[in-house]
């Protein structure tokens, strides 16, 4: 089986900036494109952000288009997400997931346990 580990959360005020870091492990041959879900207090899980296999492509949801990057070299076992000029309403429990294939689709394969990230006003 694959394993996914996230690494960071806390709590930052608002216009700060956290990063994120995540691991894939485990069975991991073949292409694995990988990103980010998050789920609001209350809320259902939403994308995020994620990048292909080859990082040729990222794609970012527009709440966080302009503020958040999603970054890895072509094939790595790690994923980073910088978070910059973060607002309360990101405030969310931070899923990294793992989705075999060459793109980040709605429906990854493997997910982590979750980190918590809250924005104070």
């Amino acid at each position: 089986q694959v394993q996914v580990t996230e690494s960071g959360g806390g709590t930052v005020q608002a216009g700060g900036s956290m990063t994120l870091s995540c691991v894939a492990s485990g069975r991991t041959s073949g292409p694995h494109a990988m990103g980010w879900f998050r789920q609001p207090p209350g809320q259902g899980r939403e994308f995020v952000a994620g990048v292909s296999w080859n990082s040729d492509i990222t794609t970012y949801a527009d709440s966080v288009k302009g503020r958040f990057t999603i970054s890895r070299n072509s094939r790595d076992p790690t994923v980073r997400l910088q978070m910059d000029s973060l607002k309360p309403e990101d405030t969310a429990i931070y899923f990294c997931a793992a989705d075999r294939g060459y793109a980040f689709t709605r429906h990854p394969d493997y997910w982590g346990r979750g980190t918590q990230v809250t924005v104070s006003s």
